[in-house]
């Protein structure tokens, strides 16, 4: 990834400063532009931090007028633009180019509508995913996608990379939750997609604009999914002295037709780094599960019960059921803080690449083995129930060559998920990251089809420049949109 190309800025667009600065300032408020260098070096990247760039200016709108106003004023002056959430991206998702102008979603906070009866929620998407699940607290009711990154995350950047979470095998990934949207085109259009009923018809352009990555248009509201919160739920802890008896326990139980609500994974590396951090009273063991069954009483008895059997097959180092709520904190408090653990170590990649729950025990131990040839070391914490891996690789920024070697770990990881049946990315995104690796997932034509559907909505490719195409293909695509 240290290799990553970006296109040179365009000198006219970096020339025009003023002039497109002032016509931001006519359509917005005064306090929603920021073009001073010493303020947009703020938006010079995400979370993934290894790549920078500040962009020409910042655009911070608080309605979908003001975002559309500030769309037709790009699309009219052939400016790019990079749509930003909370820059949590570890993809490179909201990585400006040094001509584009950030519209970020931050000031669209407001709660529109909640409709209990009918179970949906509408809301603007700079709201963030946390929040959702707290507004609807008192009526009982809750938001299932649960990032990681929850408390920070906004629904416009869920609704990009199509986020998951730890609660997603049993609820689904946002695409799964998004109902409806309102969706701001490259040329400042505003059109609404779905909406509460049930039973869409005709194209699923929702489906399309759900993890496309901003390549399409910035969404500034949407209806969610909401579900009433269950009777009740249990966590329940299993370590096994092996990663790939524990990656064949995850497929077990999902082959056994239990539907878990969560089952997530931390491998040894993983363990260490939380009991230090958050002493959660972890075994000392090669990979632990944390497996959370919902329902009423008799439902969660009966579905640990069949959990227990399953690990037992497997001989488990432990098998640790929570009997109350401070047990069940306890057992999630590893896994909640396992990221923030693991920084304590040093700096690392965190990699999202997905396979096939069967292919999880092969997966693993390749990974063992990619790990001692690049001499790196590495730690797995993911959700496993639908094969969302996590890999986090360690290295030191500090140390000459060890970022590239640390990259180059992360390709051949990522190059392993797609040999095995799996793809790229669970819900992180393409991004920067990836995008040089689309061609190991997707041939020519597939490329090919998917840049129609961009040149459809944006026909001057202007929307997230250098994201998710190769450079290479999409340069037939960028020069004859440049004639447009």
């Amino acid at each position: 990834m240290s290799g990553i190309a970006m296109p040179q800025p365009d000198a006219g667009i970096l020339a025009r400063l003023p002039q497109i600065v002032a016509a931001l300032r006519d359509v917005l408020p005064e306090d929603a532009v920021i073009w001073d260098p010493e303020e947009t070096r703020a938006y010079e990247c995400d979370a993934l931090t290894a790549y920078r760039c500040p962009p020409l200016a910042v655009v911070l709108p608080r309605t979908t007028e003001e975002v559309a106003a500030a769309m037709r004023i790009c699309h009219e002056m052939r400016v790019p633009v990079v749509p930003r959430g909370a820059g949590t991206s570890l993809a490179g998702g909201a990585l400006p180019t040094a001509d584009s102008v950030i519209i970020a979603t931050l000031r669209l906070r407001e709660v529109l509508e909640i409709d209990t009866q009918n179970r949906f929620i509408r809301v603007q998407t700079g709201v963030t995913n946390l929040s959702v699940s707290a507004e609807l607290e008192p009526h009982g009711f809750f938001y299932a996608p649960d990032p990681s990154s929850q408390l920070a995350c906004t629904i416009a950047g869920n609704i990009a990379m199509n986020s998951g979470g730890a609660h997603c095998l049993k609820y689904g990934v946002t695409t799964n939750n998004l109902m409806g949207a309102t969706v701001v085109l490259p040329s400042g259009e505003v059109v609404e997609l779905g909406g509460p009923e049930m039973g869409p018809t005709g194209l699923d352009l929702m489906g399309l604009l759900c993890g496309s990555e901003g390549q399409l248009g910035i969404v500034t509201e949407a209806t969610l999914r909401i579900l009433p919160r269950p009777e009740g739920a249990r966590p329940v802890l299993i370590g096994f002295d092996g990663a790939e008896v524990a990656g064949e326990c995850v497929a077990r139980i999902i082959r056994s037709g239990v539907l878990p609500v969560a089952i997530e994974y931390m491998d040894d590396v993983c363990l260490r780094a939380v009991e230090a951090f958050a002493h959660a009273g972890y075994p000392d063991c090669a990979a632990v599960l944390i497996v959370e069954v919902e329902g009423s009483p008799a439902e969660i008895d009966h579905q640990i019960a069949r959990i227990r059997e399953i690990a037992g097959a497997l001989n488990p180092v432990e098998f640790r059921e929570s009997r109350n709520a401070d047990e069940a904190m306890a057992i999630w408090k590893g896994r909640k803080s396992a990221f923030g653990a693991m920084g304590r170590l040093g700096d690392y990649i965190c990699l999202d690449g997905t396979v096939p729950v069967g292919q999880l025990p092969y997966t693993l131990k390749m990974i063992g083995e990619l790990s001692r040839q690049h001499g790196l070391e590495v730690a797995n914490v993911f959700h496993a129930g639908d094969g969302n891996m996590h890999p986090l690789i360690l290295f030191n920024a500090n140390k000459p060559g060890d970022l590239e070697r640390a990259e180059a770990f992360g390709n051949d990881i990522l190059r392993l998920c797609v040999d095995v049946g799996g793809c790229l990315t669970g819900e992180h995104g393409v991004g920067i990251e990836k995008r040089d690796l689309m061609g190991k997932q997707y041939d020519g034509p597939d490329l090919e089809i998917q840049m129609a559907v961009k040149d459809v909505f944006d026909p001057r490719w202007l929307l997230n420049p250098a994201k998710v195409f190769p450079l290479d293909a999409s340069q037939p695509w960028r020069e004859e949109a440049a004639t447009r």
